[in-house]
């Protein structure tokens, strides 16, 4: 066996690898629901606030350096903050606000973009709340493995934020 024949081998195995990858979802989401006592009100009103937003933050908890810096309005559609801590570095903005939700746009940079919502409902406990997470991974073969993780690590954090939101209401 040559160097040459050794090389090629390699190669053909990491274009396998990257074609294969490319084969996995592109569209990763991410949701954890949660019950509480509570009004939909209550729970929109902190999730639309920067101020709100930080009371029930879970990356707080998990990064004590996280820095937190808001922009825009307190409250309200373009209302948001950049944040810069072990996880990652970006924005998160208010984008969207209903009668029964908020959506952020979120950009990691290279990271990417990813959009979260928290929907309430009522319910006979009180309030409903879930929040979910959107992410396009695109054509990178390394995102696309990452998605398949994506639920593991981000719905604990979301469980965290649950709880936290549960407690600050």
């Amino acid at each position: 066996m040559t160097i040459w024949t050794i090389l090629a081998g390699i190669g053909g195995v990491a274009a396998l690898a990257t074609a294969g990858s490319l084969l996995l979802p592109r569209h990763v989401h991410v949701e954890r629901t949660a019950t509480f006592q509570g009004t939909p009100e209550a729970v929109l009103s902190l999730a639309a606030s920067n101020t709100g937003y930080q009371r029930f933050n879970p990356y707080l908890a998990v990064d004590p350096a996280l820095q937190i810096s808001h922009f825009g309005p307190d409250a309200g559609v373009g209302s948001g903050f950049a944040f810069d801590g072990k996880d990652g570095k970006g924005t998160q903005v208010v984008a969207a606000i209903t009668d029964s939700s908020v959506r952020y746009d979120i950009d990691m940079g290279p990271m990417g973009k990813p959009t979260q919502a928290i929907v309430v409902k009522p319910a006979a406990e009180g309030v409903q709340v879930t929040w979910s997470m959107d992410a396009d991974m695109g054509f990178n073969p390394v995102g696309r493995v990452m998605g398949l993780f994506m639920d593991g690590m981000i719905g604990k954090t979301f469980e965290q934020g649950l709880g936290n939101l549960a407690a600050a209401i």
